[in-house]
Order: C-alpha cells, then sequence, then structure tokens
C-alpha cells in the first residue's frame, strides 16, 4: 500500500513550506513476463507429464502382450507333450 503525507510547517516569519512524503510499504508490482514464463513452464510440464504416462500405457501393454505369448508357447509345449505321451502309449499297448 502506498500513502502520500503532506505536511505544512509556519515558520516564525509566517512563511510556509510544505513537504510531501510518499510512504510505501515495499509491496512490488509483478511483472506481466513473470506470469507468462510461468505458464509456458507450466504448459511444458503437462505436456511431459502426457508422454510419459502414455508411453507407461504402452509398456503395460506390451508386458500383457509378450506373457499373452508365453502362456500360448506353455500351451502349445503340453499340447505336444500330451501328443508325444499318448503316441508312446499306443505304441507299447496298441488299441484295439
Amino acid at each position: 500500500m502506498t500513502e502520500e503525507r503532506i505536511t505544512e510547517h509556519t515558520d516564525q516569519d509566517g512563511h510556509t513550506h510544505t513537504t510531501h512524503t510518499i510512504v510505501s510499504d515495499g509491496e512490488r508490482r509483478k511483472s506481466g513476463g513473470t506470469t507468462i514464463v510461468l505458464l509456458i513452464v507450466a504448459l511444458i510440464a503437462v505436456v511431459a507429464a502426457i508422454y510419459l504416462f502414455s508411453n507407461m500405457s504402452n509398456a503395460e501393454v506390451a508386458k500383457d502382450n509378450a506373457v499373452e505369448n508365453a502362456a500360448n508357447q506353455v500351451g502349445d509345449a503340453a499340447n505336444q507333450a500330451g501328443d508325444a505321451i499318448e503316441n508312446a502309449a499306443d505304441r507299447v499297448a496298441p488299441s484295439e
């Protein structure tokens, strides 16, 4: 807050002297440039966060696909093992 004080002094001869004093509490105004820079930095941070979260989502999908492929391979191997056991059993004791 800024306050202006006007003081008038009269000396013994009758002369009047006026003193103007401006008192400020030290509050400074912010410049518009600082606000713009902060908005740009905030925008960059938001874009970076969106980019990182989208990459995390892609990594989760890739991980899920890898697990699915591994499970399919294990299932295929189990089927092949089952077929081999049936073939071996048929050779040992043929079905009638």
